[in-house]
């Protein structure tokens, strides 16, 4: 009997031995693969940022088309090399944002079941479709809006001469903003797959979702004026019941 018991009680040990030592190896190659995804993330960003940099004039005009009549100006020697630095990174970084939700949700792929793993493929297409949306979205109508506010605001007493790395930063706040914005039905997506919430819960609370979106608007638009504002705040509601009716669809 008390061989009986030793014997038991040594397989119970082994077999959590035998556990955690399985756990381990799933966490080691959780933990390799995730490196592997940051690795080959960075040598897309690196491999963007050589493209943007060595044709960064083109990107330049690209940038000054949304306003027009505006002289731009270089308040220091090096202003407008630090402005070209700027480009390549936060453009490289910029494209990449679609890319990192791609590499998060193929991370997360085997925790899904097999009829989850149908829509991942077009999750991905329309990651990448939003994020052009948002770019669209922020190039030809929040940009110009808001520069168009500030011009006509001070037409006419100042004349317009802008510092070029100033206005640099005012339009890739502007690029970032919508271009998270238009994520939220991705994410939303994902939340809903792996059962983090539901989408009736998503509709349950959407009055918060419109104060949400008018705060999030005021805090992400560079400028003052109230049409930048309600603009962005409007496509982030939309987006919102967008990705929620989405996952209702999916979930009935």
């Amino acid at each position: 009997m008390e061989f009986q018991l030793v014997k038991t009680s040594e397989f119970k040990f082994r077999t959590k031995l035998l556990k955690e030592y399985e756990m381990e190896l799933v966490f080691a190659e959780h933990t390799e693969e995730l490196r592997q995804r940051f690795f080959q993330l960075i040598y897309i960003f690196l491999f963007i940022s050589g493209v943007i940099f060595t044709n960064v004039t083109v990107f330049v005009k690209i940038l000054e088309n949304p306003v027009q009549g505006i002289k731009f100006i270089q308040l220091s020697p090096g202003e407008y090399l630090i402005s070209t630095i700027k480009i390549t990174i936060y453009s490289g970084f910029l494209i990449c944002i679609p890319l990192i939700i791609c590499q998060l949700i193929f991370f997360m792929l085997p925790a899904l079941t097999k009829n989850e793993k149908k829509f991942i493929l077009p999750i991905i297409g329309i990651s990448f479709l939003l994020f052009g949306l948002g770019l669209g979205f922020s190039y030809y109508l929040l940009i110009p809006a808001a520069l168009k506010f500030f011009v006509d605001y001070s037409s006419t007493v100042i004349e317009p001469f802008w510092s070029f790395d100033q206005y640099l930063d005012f339009i890739l706040l502007i690029f970032y903003s919508t271009g998270l914005a238009f994520q939220i039905p991705i994410v939303q997506l994902i939340l809903g797959l792996t059962k983090i919430i539901s989408a009736q819960q998503m509709l349950s609370i959407w009055k918060y979702i419109i104060l949400g979106s008018t705060i999030i608007g005021a805090v992400l638009t560079p400028s003052t004026d109230p049409i930048t504002q309600i603009t962005l705040s409007s496509a982030i509601v939309i987006l919102y019941f967008l990705g929620a009716n989405i996952l209702l669809l999916y979930e009935k």
